[in-house]
């Protein structure tokens, strides 16, 4: 009730902000992020694929627009891009943005000065997740530390970009740990104006590929306490949604989420295909939200 009441001071209840992702550069990560299977790391990794080409990306923005995203966001598996790296990608942010879509870019760790040159290519969001709490993730990545990660936020942060910035629930991890992930999220200096919650996808090859499953009850929890944390942000169903049903999805709108990626894929992990995404929302008497994306407000949480 009380994520309910949080979730109508700000938004509509009925309506939920669509963002596709695509991958522009998949596979050969140096990292080793025990839940992705674009793990250099992997005994039977994926194979590397080079940066796609800016037409095929504005030809994946098209469509995205034509299905009703009002965000097109972009995902590269490097650990940090180089400065000549962010040429090409740095074409795409401003040819999309023309188009009249949300931007917005995960492509690993940010200098300053190379989230400064993103804002000015037009990027209006950076997606840098925190995975989980900072006492646990040590058992989930050893190539990236905590505190990189923050400051990778705190690069995005002042060069006046949104932040998208979230975890993965289904790791392993206790609710002492989502609980602390959220306290970390709330405690920024300016709430996420994204929080993506993803649910574990269990990919074949990788450590956590035999992980126990989430109850869906538990899932919701996260969701609802997110909400009440930063009740201006858009919270996402992000990855997972696949093994998701229909009672699960309408659930965690009830708790709070107004937001979702749909598109066949995310990244590399499958996604539910949109047919099911319109039908689901229609029998909710949910929506696509329009326009711009809400901005977020900051309200101090401690644990």
């Amino acid at each position: 009730m009380q994520a309910q009441q949080a979730h109508r001071r700000f938004f509509d209840p009925t309506e939920v902000q669509i963002s596709t992702l695509l991958s522009i550069k998949s596979g050969g990560c140096p990292e080793d992020c025990a839940y992705c299977p674009q793990s250099a790391q992997l005994e039977h990794r994926m194979t590397s694929e080079r940066l796609m080409p800016l037409e095929k990306v504005l030809a994946e923005a098209i469509k995205a627009k034509e299905g009703g995203a009002q965000r097109f966001c972009m995902g590269a598996a490097w650990r940090a891009p180089k400065d000549r790296d962010l040429d090409p990608v740095c074409e795409m942010v401003t040819a999309i943005a023309d188009m009249g879509l949300e931007t917005c870019l995960t492509i690993g760790m940010l200098t300053p000065a190379q989230a400064a040159r993103l804002k000015e290519a037009g990027l209006d969001y950076y997606n840098h997740n925190l995975d989980t709490s900072e006492e646990f993730y040590g058992q989930i990545i050893t190539t990236r530390t905590y505190q990189q990660r923050l400051d990778t936020l705190a690069a995005v942060r002042d060069a006046d970009i949104k932040i998208c910035c979230g975890g993965i629930i289904g790791m392993g991890e206790g609710a002492a740990d989502r609980a602390a992930m959220l306290v970390t999220l709330a405690n920024l200096p300016v709430h996420p104006e994204s929080v993506p919650i993803n649910l574990l996808v269990k990919v074949a090859g990788t450590p956590l590929a035999d992980a126990e499953g989430t109850d869906p009850i538990t899932f919701a929890r996260v969701i609802a306490t997110a909400r009440i944390m930063m009740p201006a942000s858009h919270v996402r169903l992000a990855a997972g949604r696949e093994a998701m049903s229909d009672s699960d999805h309408a659930l965690c709108f009830l708790a709070g989420a107004n937001s979702i990626f749909w598109g066949d894929k995310l990244l590399t992990t499958p996604n539910p295909a949109q047919n099911r995404d319109r039908a689901l929302l229609e029998r909710l008497g949910m929506h696509p939200a329009p326009g711009l994306a809400h901005l977020s407000n900051h309200t101090t949480v401690t644990a």
